[in-house]
């Protein structure tokens, strides 16, 4: 929620600059979760995918993403699904290291986080 009256300053800095995702690093270690990937859906949302939508799903979800890394809550779900898919068409240890790189630019200069 954008301008959520429950976060603090130093929680609005904390999601902002996405340090709140740090703890998902413990997924990856784990094998739970992938660096780069679609983001993982609650299964009250997955319930609601269509066919299309369920292509996400194919693939380890991620800590970062190219919705994260490029439009992040800028668009909708349906851009948000079209991102992911296009991730997952043309991914490659270089595009991965490309969305990795972008990211870490976000961390420091925020493109929309809320």
């Amino acid at each position: 929620m954008k301008n959520d009256p429950r976060i603090t300053p130093i929680g609005h800095f904390i999601r902002e600059h996405s340090l709140d995702e740090l703890p998902q690093l413990v997924n990856v270690l784990n094998g739970d979760m992938s660096l780069v990937g679609p983001r993982p859906s609650l299964p009250s949302e997955v319930r609601q995918y269509t066919d299309y939508d369920k292509q996400r799903l194919y693939v380890t979800p991620g800590c970062t993403g190219l919705w994260q890394a490029t439009e992040r809550n800028n668009v909708g779900f349906n851009e948000m699904v079209r991102l992911d898919l296009k991730y997952i068409q043309n991914a490659s240890i270089i595009y991965d290291f490309q969305i990795i790189l972008k990211t870490v630019i976000i961390v420091f200069r925020p493109n929309g986080s809320y």
